[in-house]
């Protein structure tokens, strides 16, 4: 008997395989394989042969240890419809020159220069929201996550063209949706309403970025596009062409602002519904800022907003599942996946085994105190990824993410107006389904001098 043969899994002589029962609920039928067969289970969607690897030892194997042997899944490259050959869909040598390229935009000095642009359009936010206003903080956080890496992307008069640019992000995002069904590539071609919607959204979008960047090359300025601009190859000293910055600028948008602003909206909704976690941050904010507004300096002090944060990415982490392909033959702990199979590592799955994690089910931020946290095995938690293809952007995303709870916290209460929490619905990130309906409650500013 072969490895894979010995590789427990459902058996299914529909030709589409678990196609149907993953489509229909892809948390829940990832779920249950872990449940029912282990760390290691098969399954098949169409021809395909995918193994579901849980245990935090075979994710380093394949994201670190074998990151040459495998690529991106076959559903993330066809988002270059919208993308281009960005970091999130390259490979190969086009991927390892544009990450050479792009990571020094991400300095953490270059990140301290965003944070105040981060924390005022944060504050500035909140400060409209009213005692007793209604509102989707899904939506709230969507905004203001788009603001912000918009400002960042391409400077602070950005700010009339945010409007235009979200009205078109959503359709622009309905490209990956399509990009997951089978015959994409064909349905792509043809002349159907939603490719129209998707073309045109994608066209919008080029229109304005490519703006941006001929902008930018024109008079530089202190933003990412600009840093793009003006990196330059090691080893000929080339730059990246007007369509190289256009398509990672683009990555950085859509892929940046979705993460953030779903993580934002379930740490809001976890939040409201601990008033014990909520009273606990507004005391380290209280403490660490002395009555006003978070800034670059407070993100170290801190301390307990980034648990709450890191907690509620555990049990709603915004990439729910890393998919590769094998394009030599991987021999793992195991299990051996074969050239062409696809290996999938769930971030939903593994942050929620009760094996790593007591009280899975459970918000707990304490989990994440040094004392506890030392004992998880090296990627037991990886809602950025892990390896070279880690998002780029995560020190990006964690202090826009502190500062914006820091925020909120300091000025309001966000009371949930639903008795349950929202249902997760996996798309290319982790949204709260029926977004998060809250009501305002202004709380005073409080000043705590030690």
């Amino acid at each position: 008997m072969s490895r894979a043969a010995a590789v427990p899994g459902p058996r299914t002589f529909s030709p589409g395989g678990s196609y149907r029962p993953f489509a229909r609920d892809p948390l829940g039928f990832l779920t249950g394989l872990r449940r029912t067969y282990g760390t290691v289970a098969r399954f098949r969607v169409g021809p395909r042969r995918v193994y579901l690897l849980s245990d935090p030892e075979l994710v380093r194997e394949v994201l670190v240890v074998h990151a040459a042997r495998v690529r991106k899944d076959r559903g993330l490259e066809a988002a270059r419809t919208v993308l281009g050959d960005g970091l999130l869909t390259s490979s190969g040598e086009t991927w390892r020159r544009h990450r050479r390229l792009v990571q020094p935009a991400f300095h953490p000095d270059r990140i301290a220069a965003y944070a105040p642009v981060m924390a005022a359009r944060a504050a500035a936010r909140v400060e409209r929201w009213r005692d007793g206003q209604r509102l989707d903080a899904a939506a709230e956080m969507a905004a203001l996550a788009l603001e912000i890496v918009a400002a960042a992307l391409f400077g602070a008069e950005v700010g009339r063209e945010v409007d235009r640019i979200a009205a078109t992000v959503g359709e622009a995002v309905d490209a990956f949706r399509i990009s997951r069904i089978p015959l994409a590539p064909l349905l792509d071609r043809l002349p159907v309403a939603s490719t129209r919607r998707v073309r045109r959204a994608r066209e919008a979008l080029d229109r304005t970025v490519l703006g941006f960047v001929a902008a930018r090359r024109a008079r530089p300025g202190d933003d990412l596009v600009s840093a793009l601009i003006g990196a330059r190859d090691a080893e000929g000293g080339l730059g990246l062409t007007d369509r190289e910055v256009r398509d990672e600028a683009m990555t950085l948008f859509l892929a940046g602002h979705e993460t953030t602003a779903n993580a934002l909206a379930w740490t809001i909704d976890l939040v409201g519904r601990h008033p014990e976690v909520e009273a606990r941050l507004r005391d380290e904010v209280a403490r660490a800022t002395r009555g006003r507004p978070p800034s670059a300096k407070d993100v170290p002090c801190l301390e307990y907003v980034r648990r709450v944060l890191t907690e509620a990415m555990r049990l709603y982490p915004p990439a729910w599942t890393v998919a590769r392909r094998a394009v030599e033959d991987l021999e793992l702990p195991g299990v051996t996946i074969r050239r062409g199979e696809t290996a999938v590592m769930s971030q939903w799955v593994i942050h929620r085994d009760p094996v790593l994690y007591p009280e899975p089910e459970r918000f707990d931020p304490d989990r994440w105190l040094p004392e506890r946290h030392a004992r998880l095995p090296r990627l037991a938690y990886f809602p950025f990824g892990a390896g070279p293809r880690i998002c780029v952007g995560e020190g990006f995303a964690w202090t826009e993410a502190v500062l914006a709870l820091a925020a909120i916290v300091r000025r309001v209460r966000l009371v949930p107006l639903s008795p349950t929490p929202p249902v997760p619905v996996p798309r290319i990130t982790l949204r709260p389904g029926g977004g998060v309906p809250v009501r305002v409650e202004v709380a005073p500013v409080r000043f705590d001098a030690g």
